[in-house]
């Protein structure tokens, strides 16, 4: 198959970010000087090419991931624009699934902030390789140094800078390139689109040939022939420098910096050569790794990013379209296909044919007939793939490792308004979920209420207006609840007898359990100590089946249980009599029997919390801090404002942004993102618990 591009010409980047570092702005001056678009927009207008849904035009936020391609000296780029907002998290994390590099935005007033670390860490979890931009550099208080400084600190990361900002806030007016020694000026009257180069002024040429040293010595540590050049007193020439910049960055020893300000128009020409120079194209990355489906997990099979090899593509993301029906994105990392082509899935052991095949642009399309390995496309009509399924040839069946879904923290309930409302509800809430696999909808068995369980307030908010906009179903909703939890404090051991006799056969099942801690954050394990001649081989899978369900509701209040270790002792069977449903019922009688006896504890998620305030309101901050339950972890200072890093238990956070406008006079800001789930203090969860039972 013919490509329209060589491989070593492709990247394949996310752009990321905390909300309001400048993201999209930069996305959207990116497809402007590539000459994608021929008309800049702003975020603030609702105007942006990837911002296209009404909430994020009307909100002013990212929401959901957008992708395109431009081309930039003769490269393309695919790209996929990110949320900033930690409710929004799933987005991120899966298209760094598929990403070959990353360019993290900071705020050259804020640096390193709590969503920057978030994303940060999930790119070192998937390996991508990024560059840093540091943005802003047109606001008052803006700081390059520190800045770089938080990205050191915060992120453990190797700054290596290839820009120095010439002025900053009123004063920025362009960059020093090091590596050629010059001054960069863009022209305001053209946009940004014209600049011209001059010589390093005098009074600034002893800081760029500081920092320029610094760089050739980061090189150096990569490339034996800069290195030479280093020890021998000459400088090395561009072609070793850009050479050994590629090999630090894509082996992840540094992260070149660069600077701007988009919104001003500064800085972004350098940053898309950054991008093609820098960034690993699909044939730098280390082959894909999965798993045959039939075979040992154990053993790893490779798929090596050629056209000619066994297709692997990943399904990372779902959207429903009211006009083309089901869109799945794929990331082809070998092989090709094509429109009308039948493929394996491999997760789900089905067979699909491929419709239609498109690039996506935001929210338009334009068909094509053929993808092959590092290319990014949607096909349409897809009926079992979902988020995380591998596609590959049913002759060479590749399982590539899943997608992980965050837990949600938070629910709200919700009641259609009218007859018409609910018949549409169950269809709408599929195709939303379909959509965001951080999403659940569940049914309250004792009151048969719908509960949306999502990653935050403003999460389950998007979705109920979407529900209500794109689906046209009305809804009432309740307050937001908080996702407790529960687990066991204590080893006991429990016994569980189900014996049944109905139309002349028998029913029998007996086991013997023990329960106990399994360690905070290890999940539900089930071990078998059990000897064959009580509890069978062929019940054990009932057995474990029926642990796990009469775990999904805990004691106390009846939320599911978490991080606690069953093990199979022993038992009795019946060698006509026992069966796996008894079996089960056994199980899950003596779950029910212990866990009560486990000393059960009620847990609750914890959030952390980062408040940027004026000095003047500290006290009252941290006082309601204190009140809410919060921990205080640290203090920062950023010039006059204060950062205070806390633990918050999320039931006390409700109505934290109107309160903290409040007392800071509509200065003070917060960010927060969940961090671990705690036991609830005694006198919290008697009164939880109450509440659930009707007590209160």
């Amino acid at each position: 198959m013919a490509r329209e591009t060589p491989l070593s010409r492709v990247r394949n980047i996310g752009i990321a970010a905390h909300i309001d570092a400048g993201k999209t702005t930069t996305t959207e001056r990116i497809l402007y000087y590539t000459g994608l678009i021929h008309r800049m927009g702003d975020v603030d207008d609702g105007t942006t090419q990837m911002d296209w849904m009404d909430q994020e035009q009307e909100r002013g936020i990212t929401i959901t991931s957008a992708a395109t391609t431009c081309f930039w000296r003769d490269h393309r780029i695919n790209i996929i624009d990110t949320p900033g907002h930690v409710d929004f998290t799933i987005e991120v994390e899966r298209c760094l699934r598929v990403l070959d590099g990353m360019v993290a935005v900071f705020c050259a007033v804020g640096g390193v902030e709590p969503q920057s670390e978030t994303v940060w860490r999930q790119a070192d979890r998937y390996g991508v390789p990024r560059i840093a931009f540091i943005n802003k550099m047109d606001r008052l208080g803006a700081s390059f140094p520190d800045a770089v400084q938080s990205i050191r600190e915060r992120l453990g990361a190797r700054p290596v800078l290839l820009q120095l900002p010439s002025g900053s806030a009123e004063e920025f007016r362009g960059v020093y390139d090091l590596l050629r020694r010059r001054r960069i000026v863009w022209h305001d009257e053209t946009q940004g689109a014209e600049f011209h180069v001059e010589e390093v002024p005098e009074a600034d040429r002893a800081a760029v040939e500081q920092a320029r040293q610094e760089l050739v010595e980061a090189c150096g540590e990569v490339d034996d022939e800069v290195m030479a050049a280093y020890v021998e007193g000459r400088s090395p020439d561009e072609a070793a420098l850009l050479r050994a910049l590629r090999k630090l960055t894509i082996t992840g020893r540094g992260v070149p910096v660069l600077c701007g300000a988009a919104l001003r128009n500064k800085g972004v020409q350098p940053l898309i050569d950054a991008i093609v120079d820098f960034l690993p194209s699909p044939l730098d990355m280390p082959p894909v790794e999965g798993v045959h489906p039939d075979r040992d997990k154990a053993r790893k099979e490779r798929r090596e990013a050629s056209v000619d090899g066994p297709l692997a593509a990943l399904a990372f993301k779902v959207t429903a379209d009211q006009f083309a029906g089901t869109l799945t994105w794929l990331r082809l990392y070998s092989g090709a296909f094509r429109t009308g082509q039948n493929v394996y899935n491999a997760t789900k052991a089905k067979h699909e044919r491929l419709g239609k095949l498109v690039r996506l642009h935001a929210n338009k399309r334009e068909e094509v007939r053929e993808a092959s390995a590092g290319q990014i496309v949607a096909a349409v009509g897809l009926r079992f793939t979902g988020t995380g399924d591998t596609l590959s040839d049913d002759k060479h069946p590749l399982l590539l490792d899943p997608i992980p879904f965050p837990e949600p923290v938070i629910s709200v309930a919700v009641e259609p308004k009218t007859k018409d409302d609910e018949e549409r509800l169950g269809a709408a809430l599929g195709k939303l979920q379909l959509e965001d696999p951080s999403f659940q909808v569940r049914v309250d068995g004792e009151t048969g209420q719908t509960l949306l369980w999502g990653m935050g307030e403003l999460h389950l908010e998007v979705l109920v207006e979407r529900l209500r906009r794109e689906f046209r179903v009305q809804v009432n909703t309740g307050r937001p609840q908080v996702a407790y939890k529960e687990t066991v404090s204590a080893a006991v051991e429990s016994e569980g007898r189900f014996v049944r006799q109905a139309a002349g056969k028998g029913q029998y099942g007996h086991v013997r359990l023990r329960l106990e801690p399994n360690g905070t954050g290890r999940g539900i394990a089930f071990r078998n100590l059990a000897p064959p001649s009580e509890v069978p081989g062929a019940f054990l899978t009932a057995v474990e089946r029926g642990v796990r369900d009469a775990l999904g509701a805990g004691p106390l209040a009846g939320y599911p249980m978490v991080d606690v270790a069953v093990t199979l002792l022993g038992g009795s069977c019946h060698d006509t009599d026992s069966t796996e449903m008894a079996f089960h019922a056994a199980a899950s009688i003596a779950v029910r029997d212990g866990a009560p006896r486990a000393q059960p504890v009620l847990l609750e998620p914890v959030m952390s919390v980062e408040v940027v305030t004026p000095e003047a309101a500290l006290g009252d901050v941290l006082g309601d801090l204190k009140a809410r339950r919060g921990r205080v972890a640290g203090m920062r200072q950023r010039g006059d404002l204060r950062l205070v890093d806390a633990l918050v238990p999320l039931s006390g956070m409700f109505g934290y942004a109107t309160d903290l406008r409040s007392r800071s006079q509509g200065r003070a800001t917060y960010t927060m993102q969940f961090a671990q789930y705690e036991p609830v203090p005694a006198s919290v969860s008697s009164r939880v618990v109450a509440q659930v039972r009707g007590g209160l």
